[in-house]
Parts: structure tokens; sequence; C-alpha cells
């Protein structure tokens, strides 16, 4: 564990690169962890890469109960400080995009840079994920595993990397199922439409073709209400990253030498 928040839950974050170059925090969608960002560390091997397991997941804490958007902002705050950083580029993908807003919002002297990937001022309908955390603290997340996968992952990538597919499906099924419901519980009450124009850091948003879960109309629409921001279409569903590693690499790069 590398930190500890205000109400004592236990922060992990697997932290690599020179501990003197620039940091940039890669934050995960929900039913993810910090190992999300595999195909995407070869690029970042000049970069201080700062990979939190968000509350819930992974090897962090999962306390019961509903979380709050600004515990997450502050928990990664918290890891940041135990390590000593004061500024760094934040980029996050869904869950870990809208935890990403709100830190640019909150802490906007913390973060040099924004990377929104996959992601948006809002996420889906509040009764939906009502009933998503209902269901999965009732049945488990083997519930929710399925149809996970299939807006994660565009058909045709579920069909020519099976075995892929199949390791995200497990690291789902090993996440705990009070921690993915206290995330849920996020994303259904976070609403940033009417404070993001209020973002100053420059600005990338990263859009799936394929996406379902935050459609590039959506995202389109993240990117022009932040001023300044660049936006980057990827023929890809929900984990761009994870389908386009290598063009989601190169603009997250280029993105990052220009912070």
């Amino acid at each position: 564990m590398l930190a500890v928040a205000e109400d004592d839950a236990r922060l992990f974050a697997a932290v690599d690169g020179p501990e003197a170059a620039p940091p940039v925090v890669l934050l995960h969608s929900i039913g993810c962890d910090h190992r999300m960002w595999t195909e995407q560390m070869p690029a970042l091997a000049e970069w201080r890469t700062i990979r939190p397991d968000i509350r819930g997941h992974g090897r962090s804490d999962a306390p019961a109960g509903d979380y709050a958007l600004p515990r997450l902002a502050d928990d990664v705050l918290r890891i940041l400080d135990a390590l000593d950083v004061e500024r760094a580029v934040v980029c996050g993908l869904s869950l870990g995009g809208v935890i990403a807003q709100a830190l640019a919002l909150r802490a906007p002297s913390r973060v040099r840079g924004l990377a929104l990937a996959n992601t948006a001022a809002r996420i889906g309908a509040a009764e939906a994920w009502t009933q998503r955390a209902a269901l999965v603290r009732a049945e488990g997340l083997g519930a929710v595993a399925e149809m996970a996968m299939a807006r994660f992952f565009s058909p045709t990538f579920r069909t020519e990397h099976a075995a892929d597919v199949a390791a995200f499906r497990n690291g789902l099924l090993a996440t705990s199922p009070q921690g993915y419901a206290g995330c849920c519980a996020v994303l259904r009450d976070a609403d940033l439409t009417r404070q993001i124009a209020r973002i100053a850091a420059p600005t990338l948003v990263i859009g799936g073709a394929l996406d379902v879960s935050t459609p590039p109309e959506q995202t389109r629409s993240l990117a022009d209400a932040i001023p300044g921001a660049t936006y980057v279409e990827l023929d890809a569903a929900h984990l761009s990253n994870v389908e386009r590693p290598k063009a989601f690499a190169a603009a997250l790069v280029k993105h990052l030498e220009s912070c």
C-alpha cells in the first residue's frame, strides 16, 4: 500500500520510471485496475507513471457503502502527496476520466495537464447506475460481466482477441462487489456539466467511434466545452487504450510533450 486516505482506507498505486522524470497519473475504468494501462507503459518509459488502483478496485481497500467523487479525487491527491509530487499530468478513462475532471476543478494547481478518454461530464443515467449497484450487491459481478465486456470492447475485438477479453473479464470478477457498487454511486451522482468550462489545464479528449457507453457525440461535446481542448477519435469501443494501444499511446505522448 502506498497511501492512507482520510477515512483510513489504504490506497495502492504502481509507480514506474525515473523518480526525477515528469509525472503522469493514469486512472482506470470502473471494473478494472492499474494493469489496464500495461500496453501504454513502453511508450511512457521516459515519464514517472503513477497508476493507482481506485478505491474499491485492485489492491486498494474497498470500504462498504456508497463512494463520492470528491473522496476519489482526494484519494489521488493523497497518493501524490505520499510521492512528493506537486504537479502531474492526469490521464483518466471512463470513471478515471471523471475523477481527472474533478481533480482539475478541485485542485487546479496540482494538475499540469489532462487527458480524458472515453468519458463525459456525466456518464449514463442515475437510475441505471442505481440498478447496477443493487444487482452487483445482490448477485455479484458475474451478473454484469457479459454486459461489461460488450461495452468495454467492440465485437471484432472480442472475436479476434478473446484471450485479452477473458483476462479483463477475470479482472472484473476479482473486483470487490462492494467496491464496484460504491463506484457505481459515484457515477450515479457525478455531473460536472456546469463546471467543466472552468477547467484551465491543457486538455486532450480521446473518444471511441464504437463506444456505446460514452459515444462520440458525448466525447466531442466534452472537448467542445473545455477551453482549448483538442480531440482525437479512435476506431475503438470503451477501452480505447486496449483496443488501439499504439494510437492511444501516440496521442497521449504527443499531449504529454506539449504540457
